[in-house]
């Protein structure tokens, strides 16, 4: 006999934009930057741009290097889930450049944990849509050691310290612009578990 099914309301949160963020066309490390013009390719000229990508190992299901949907145009992080990671590898802090985030928030308690299908409405107009939580990866871990002197084993200690805590990957549902101190709406769709 099946669980109990239940559903969840939808409902509204509030948060603000802490800290933005953009990469090169070369490298998944980002820099701050004031704003952001978000177009339906995402961010230009960002490594993680574009209306399509290529799928990679997260995609097993498809031959390496399959032309695909682009559902992974941003990274978005929270601060305390990122301490919260820093604390269990003993280090000071993970900065979120150093990751690749594009958009750092706070305002939303367990960001990673926010459902797919979330819209994220920013006072500048744009709209990001939620894909789900992101995977933490030794690329990731990898970035972070090298400002951790003498701590390798952190490239693979993030994956475990990360994991429901590296935040987001969204792409663009309506194009605008984002500033850093802007508020925002995040709106969770109905949720449920299918239980057969």
């Amino acid at each position: 006999m099946p669980e109990a099914r239940r559903r969840l309301p939808r409902r509204k949160l509030q948060g603000i934009v802490t800290g933005l963020y953009r990469a090169t066309a070369k490298d998944f490390v980002t820099n701050p930057v004031d704003e952001l013009d978000l177009s339906f390719e995402g961010i230009a000229g960002d490594v993680h741009g574009g209306a399509t990508r290529r799928s990679g190992g997260r995609e097993p299901w498809y031959r390496r290097g399959t032309e695909m949907r682009n559902e992974r145009q941003l990274t978005l992080l929270a601060m305390d889930e990122l301490a919260a990671a820093a604390a269990d590898l003993g280090i000071p802090e993970i900065k979120p450049e150093w990751i690749g985030g594009n958009v750092l928030v706070e305002g939303i308690p367990q960001l990673s944990w926010l459902p797919p299908r979330t819209l994220l409405f920013f006072e500048g107009g744009g709209t990001l849509k939620v894909d789900g939580d992101n995977a933490p990866c030794r690329a990731s871990g990898r970035s972070i050691a090298r400002h951790c002197e003498g701590r390798g084993e952190i490239e693979t200690g993030f994956v475990k310290a990360a994991r429901h805590r590296r935040g987001l990957v969204a792409w663009v549902e309506k194009p605008g612009r984002v500033r850093t101190g802007e508020g925002f709406e995040a709106r969770l769709p109905e949720q449920w578990l299918y239980v057969r």
